[in-house]
């Protein structure tokens, strides 16, 4: 995906005019609405995953959008694209890893819908629910902005598979790491938060553009890591005071802290690449 295309999906999204939309989930009182796609040849290639590695990065990648409004997901509606070729078997290890991953975090798939199709699809809708959801907006002058655990795995074994390369089975482009237990902790202390699912410099532009801010860099990021798409760390945003009391429950959580700006009434936004294909 070239960087124009995800210029008009932000065209696109703003063309709708719902006050709900903004967040990596739409709150609705204490109910949380969240949805993400994962396509085949656009997010993965089948040649790359085998079907339960699809089913549990797909349920992931849509829990992280709960997990990062500080939410309880609760239920889950599944459409899946099933192309001609799929076998059985490969229909049970989706299906099976789906509801496995799933139920580990407190989630039930309740329907959902399935087609006909040339490729492998997957569109997965959250309901999750949380009394104190944590949003994007919100932000500071004089706040810091930090992320959570060690950015770049994704976008180099990606690298490494479009080269043919093997990729370990426990790496980040297979299994996101979530950080539930440490946004449920952090949660009191935070002003704003979202996934990195389009990358630290993408997605610190999102958080900067929505809350009408710019940045002062504290610690240099190369593009390796600020780059990097589909990590699913957290990018949070919170009062210089409460620094301490983060770092604390970063180490309590063994969640990796990394500070690297600090909000300021500027214009400056880092240069923004699409990491899809």
């Amino acid at each position: 995906m070239k960087k124009y295309k995800l210029d008009k999906e932000a065209y696109l999204i703003g063309k709708l005019s719902s006050k709900y939309i903004g967040d990596d989930a739409a709150v609705l009182g204490e109910r949380v609405y969240s949805m993400d796609a994962f396509f085949e040849d656009v997010h993965f290639k089948r040649e790359w995953m085998n079907m339960a590695q699809i089913g549990r990065k797909a349920m992931l990648v849509n829990l992280s959008d709960a997990i990062a409004m500080n939410a309880q997901p609760k239920f889950a509606l599944v459409t899946i694209s099933i192309p001609e070729e799929l076998t059985y078997d490969e229909i049970d290890a989706l299906t099976q890893s789906m509801e496995q991953t799933a139920k580990a975090y407190g989630c039930e798939i309740i329907g959902g819908d399935t087609i006909g199709g040339d490729k492998l699809h997957l569109s997965i809708t959250i309901i999750s629910e949380s009394k104190d959801p944590l949003l994007r907006k919100g932000l500071q002058e004089g706040d810091l902005l930090a992320y959570t655990g060690e950015l770049g795995e994704s976008k180099s074994n990606l690298e490494a598979l479009f080269k043919g390369e093997e990729i370990a089975l426990d790496s980040r482009f297979y299994e996101p790491l979530l950080r539930a237990e440490f946004i449920k902790e952090a949660r009191p202390f935070l002003r704003v938060g979202m996934d990195i699912s389009d990358g630290l410099y993408c997605d610190t532009n999102k958080l900067l553009d929505i809350n009408k801010y710019g940045f002062n860099i504290l610690k240099s990021i190369n593009d390796d890591i600020g780059l990097s798409g589909e990590e699913y760390e957290m990018l949070i945003g919170f009062k210089k005071a409460y620094l301490p009391q983060l770092e604390a429950i970063a180490k309590k959580t063994n969640t990796p802290l990394n500070l690297f700006a600090e909000v300021v009434k500027n214009d400056a936004r880092f240069k923004c690449e699409s990491h899809h294909f």
